[in-house]
């Protein structure tokens, strides 16, 4: 089927009304130039006269005169009671192919600082295709994924549906920099209750996802060559967001008790900005003491400088209740962000922040100038999901589900990964760190994460979430999204791969 030339196309050829040139040629020369280019194909349909005259500007008359000349001279054809197409054979040279093009090397490109920092951050570990799939493919370990199988689309639709049949003008024109106001309410609230946050819903930003959070944050807070500590290991994501500020970045050991803050200050006391995860560290899952919070938040008081409070995965905590926030023992010093993104679905692609007082409005304007505000489209069913409870109820099948899963790959593992994989319960989070042990020490995490996807299982290494010399090994095993039932095949699996 011929492709159909839309207005866009012909609102791009060069027609200039006060030109030297008659309109007419240089319509035809426009057309001409474009056949050659190869940017209308042979066999493309030309709208009606009428339509291109409008489009260009120019008297359909004119149009006309230009299709005429292009015809006489074989770029052009018509078919009867069809329209007008591009032809197959033209009298010129031939417009290079698009796949030949896209063959050709590209011209050499110069990235600023900031961009090569960018892309220097390896990607996320993602599933793989299914061509890219080795024969027997077993449910892979993706740390951080959530299980959507349970998530209650039908209510969701319900939701949608109601707040868009009829919608409010402000939900048709947007406006609010921040969000939906609603959903800022709503969120102000869950927080206060669920996390002991202090905050109203006049501090709480919509945004698009926690490294845009963070992107945020350092526009407004830090200059080229600023420094920012950053714990060691960490989500390459927020390092990335980081750095292409063009911020110096601080890469701060973790232990069991958190970030080691005496090593923050003897590596920079004079940082503009923390990044944190105080409730659960990622990868190493470590809970930030209560004399490191204090210190951290001392220092963060006498420099001057901010915290930005990473609290990705709290509502998955198993064992007693959420620990306290960094922004409840002092909001003025504490930017607060959270994501939606495991708690409903990876695709929703919403997260919220919850500036200090004195930075609303910086924050406020800042996100106008961005991207003026977020898409609205979700955020009032997201509001009512909030305040009629589904978000609560949602949140505690997902713990009671996710708390079994874990403890059926603790089971698991002890029963056929002993004395290859060393693996501890975690009371909170998504994943588990498995630590080599025997025979598997002899490799490097790396090498044993390429064995495993060999066999059909991806279970990341430890090391690439580390700057530097890394101090720990182990393969992260994400157990939320992986079903019951296929979990016994692919622990026995790992257990004939791996070295024992």
């Amino acid at each position: 089927m011929p492709r159909r030339v839309g207005k866009g196309s012909l609102l791009s050829l060069a027609v200039k009304p006060d030109g030297d040139e008659p309109l007419s040629h240089q319509v035809y020369a426009a057309f001409r130039q474009a056949i050659l280019d190869g940017r209308l194909g042979a066999g493309d349909r030309l709208p009606a006269s009428r339509v291109m005259a409008a489009d260009l500007g120019v008297s359909r008359n004119t149009a006309l005169a230009a299709i005429e000349q292009l015809v006489s001279e074989g770029y052009l054809e018509t078919r009867r009671g069809s329209g007008c197409y591009v032809a197959q054979s033209l009298p010129d040279a031939r417009p290079v192919p698009v796949a030949t093009k896209r063959a050709m090397p590209p011209p050499a490109v110069k990235l600023s600082q900031r961009g090569q920092a960018l892309i220097a951050t390896p990607p996320s570990v993602s599933p793989p295709t299914e061509s890219e799939r080795p024969a027997e493919w077993f449910p892979c370990f993706l740390p951080g994924m959530p299980d959507c199988s349970d998530f209650p689309f039908a209510l969701w639709t319900r939701l949608l549906a109601r707040a868009w049949r009829e919608p409010r003008a402000e939900l048709v024109l947007g406006g609010d920099p921040a969000g939906h106001r609603d959903l800022r309410r709503a969120i102000a609230d869950y927080l206060r209750h669920a996390r002991g946050v202090m905050c109203g819903a006049e501090q709480v930003l919509i945004l698009s996802g926690i490294r845009q959070a963070v992107d945020l944050s350092c526009r407004l807070l830090l200059d080229p060559g600023d420094a920012v500590w950053l714990e060691n290991p960490c989500y390459p994501g927020l390092r990335a967001a980081i750095a292409a500020s063009a911020a110096k970045l601080v890469h701060v050991p973790v232990d069991g008790e958190g970030i080691v803050v005496d090593r923050a200050l003897a590596l920079a006391p004079k940082a503009r900005l923390a990044c944190v995860a105080p409730s659960h560290q990622f990868p190493l899952g470590s809970v930030l003491s209560l004399q490191r919070r204090l210190q951290l938040l001392a220092w963060a008081r006498e420099a001057g400088a901010w915290i930005l409070e990473d609290d990705y995965d709290s509502e998955f905590r198993y064992e007693g209740r959420p620990l306290a926030t960094l922004q409840s023992l002092d909001e003025d010093r504490v930017i607060y962000v959270g994501s939606l993104s495991k708690v409903m679905f990876p695709s929703l692609r919403i997260a919220y922040l919850v500036a200090p007082r004195a930075l609303v409005h910086a924050f406020r304007s800042a996100r106008a100038a961005i991207d003026e505000h977020p898409p609205m489209t979700p955020l009032p069913a997201l509001a009512a999901f909030f305040a009629e409870g589904h978000l609560a109820a949602h949140v505690r099948r997902q713990r009671k589900r996710y708390a079994e899963r874990q403890g059926r790959l603790l089971m698991l593992a002890a029963r056929h990964l002993a004395g290859r994989l060393e693996i501890a319960a975690d009371p909170a989070g998504l994943h588990l760190l498995a630590t080599p042990v025997g025979a598997a020490t002899r490799k490097t995490d790396s090498e044993l994460s390429q064995m495993l996807a060999a066999a059909g299982i991806i279970a990341p290494p430890l090391g690439t979430y580390y700057v530097g010399q890394k101090r720990r090994s182990g393969l992260l095993l994400g157990y939320a999204a992986v079903p019951e039932a296929m979990m016994e095949p692919a622990i026995r699996r790992m257990a004939e791969v791996l070295p024992g």
